[in-house]
């Protein structure tokens, strides 16, 4: 459960990050990296549930398997758009969509001793 929490923690923190970027100061490769940091956290949440029991198993696979699939949907719509105001509008909603999922999806986990 251990790695669980850290890796829910760590996406809390890339989640956070994205929310702080705007379309002015993001750069490809920041916004890059915390979606890769990201995927790798849900990697290591996957690789830990074996570990767990019964309605925490249950639990936590599918909310990893939820904020999985918005993490997909959002990174396959963001950069659709050709125009700057376009773009500034869809990373906006990106990211909110990102933080909505971790609040229903990850958040709930308990990760409390």
């Amino acid at each position: 459960m251990d790695s669980v929490c850290s890796a829910r923690a760590d996406i809390a923190k890339q989640v956070d990050h994205l929310k702080g970027v705007t379309p002015s100061t993001a750069t490809i490769g920041d916004v890059q990296q915390s979606l890769k940091a990201i995927s790798s956290d849900l990697s290591k949440i996957k690789d830990a549930q074996g570990d767990l029991k019964g309605d925490r198993r249950a639990q936590v696979q599918k909310a990893n398997d939820a904020f999985t699939s918005q993490l997909k949907d959002t990174v396959s719509n963001v950069g659709k758009s050709l125009s700057p105001s376009g773009a500034k509008t869809q990373l906006t909603s990106a990211v909110q969509q990102l933080a909505g999922a971790y609040k229903t999806a990850l958040q709930p986990i308990d990760c409390g001793s």
